[in-house]
């Protein structure tokens, strides 16, 4: 496994590296830390346009590189075994994780929800937003505390039958998570609803029914499955079947029930009613849940 850890020395960061220790991840692994100095040009000089070395950045791309080699320092207290290295880029933050990303391939990027530090802005919203959204493999939005002792977490793992969650599913079960870790399935059904006038057409009604119980007898199926699947792991597991709108009641879900963390699909089904885990619903879970998120993709061939 490899994993890309956009790191800028800031609270946020850090809490990044420390939620590292909640994300079940396996013993041994190849990490990277990956440092991001915005790029900017000062004003030519009024009597010449002639290039000039730019030695401007010199002190921020120091402070970069001794930042990456304290993150490199941390991450290995935390994970001897693991293989870590560092790469110090310039440029657009979000363009630069997201370019480097598609040459190495990682299994997993790590970014904070937010963060600014001597080095320049690398982890702001927006940034984290966009490489939930854009990048082609999985990418976890780091919230929590700087101080994390390793111990029992808690999960939620939406599903709603398609792929996306599925692979979700499957993340999970494939890591390796300490002793009395808890895992709570969730599926958001939207039912459909009949206008004033379909009210009052029996044939329209009827159908509205047939569907709605036809989606939830499916999506009880799928939680199911899905249960069971965790359950085989070691895993502590419920389910919950919920009415609303996915975007808030995972997140509210995941508040109430004090998660350490939240897996989706990065893309997900669309019956005749309207399910969960649609790409815009996963990026908004990501900027509204109070812990980490995890935002799950299948390998891009």
């Amino acid at each position: 496994m490899r994993i890309l850890i956009a790191y800028d020395g800031s609270e946020c960061a850090e809490a990044a590296l420390a939620d590292l220790m909640r994300a079940g991840l396996p013993h041994r692994l190849e990490a990277l830390v990956f440092a991001v100095v915005e790029l900017w040009l000062p004003p030519p000089h009024p009597e010449s346009y002639v290039l000039m070395p730019d030695t401007s950045q010199q002190p921020e791309i120091e402070e970069a590189n001794r930042l990456a080699l304290r993150a490199i320092e941390r991450l290995k207290e935390n994970f001897p075994e693991w293989t870590i290295s560092a790469k110090i880029e310039r440029g657009s933050p979000a363009s630069e994780i997201l370019n480097f990303a598609e040459d190495w391939h990682p299994d997993l990027i790590v970014v904070g929800s937010h963060g600014r530090s001597a080095v320049g802005r690398l982890v702001l919203g927006s940034v984290s937003q966009k490489v939930v959204t854009e990048a082609r493999c999985s990418v976890r939005v780091a919230r929590g505390e700087v101080d994390v002792e390793p111990a029992a977490v808690r999960l939620v793992v939406g599903v709603d039958g398609g792929p996306g969650a599925k692979n979700a599913v499957a993340a999970v079960a494939a890591r390796e998570w300490p002793k009395g870790s808890l895992a709570q399935v969730v599926a958001v059904h939207e039912p459909l609803k009949p206008s004033i006038v379909g009210r009052l057409v029996p044939v329209v009604s009827k159908w509205v029914d047939e569907t709605n119980t036809t989606e939830t007898s499916w999506i009880r199926t799928e939680l199911d499955h899905a249960s069971e699947t965790l359950r085989a792991t070691g895993l502590a597991v419920t389910s919950v079947l919920l009415e609303g709108d996915p975007r808030s009641a995972l997140v509210q879900t995941a508040r109430e029930w004090d998660a350490n963390s939240i897996f989706v699909g990065a893309t997900g089904h669309m019956g005749r009613a309207r399910m969960f885990l649609l790409g815009s619903v996963s990026a908004a879970v990501t900027a509204r849940a109070h812990c980490s998120v995890e935002v799950v993709r299948a390998d891009v061939v």
